[in-house]
């Protein structure tokens, strides 16, 4: 049974970056697939990027891309989001979660089974 915490949210100038970090604890596997996801108050949570764990293969929103960057240290169990160019509409609780299995460039919360707490960025 895995657990995740996220950590690193804050708020920042439009422009700015912020790197947020997913710890997983309890079990892992290689064949899961580990995602950001975003939310707003009355809207769908959105997916951000994911990555395989095994091979590191990535994928990004339309929205993110080029700006953010999704990575992993599997010796620490630890997920990472680095954000740059940071705009207010990024403004957001954001969510790690993991998969078992297939990891597409599909990230849809219907697919994620495990969820860390959220933490918030805040860009102005």
């Amino acid at each position: 049974h895995v657990q995740l915490v996220e950590s690193g949210g804050g708020s920042v100038q439009a422009g700015g970056s912020l790197t947020l970090s997913c710890k997983a604890t309890g079990y892992t596997s290689d064949h899961y697939c580990m995602a950001w996801f975003r939310q707003t108050p009355g809207k769908q949570r959105e997916g951000v990027a994911a990555i395989r764990r095994s091979g590191g293969e990535t994928w990004y929103a339309g929205s993110v891309k080029g700006r953010f960057t999704i990575s992993q240290d599997n010796a620490k169990n630890t997920l990472y989001l680095q954000m740059s160019s940071l705009r207010p509409e990024d403004s957001a609780t954001y969510y790690c979660a993991v998969r078992l299995g297939r990891c597409s460039g599909n990230i849809l919360e219907k697919f994620f089974g495990v969820w860390g707490q959220g933490t918030q960025v805040t860009v102005s």
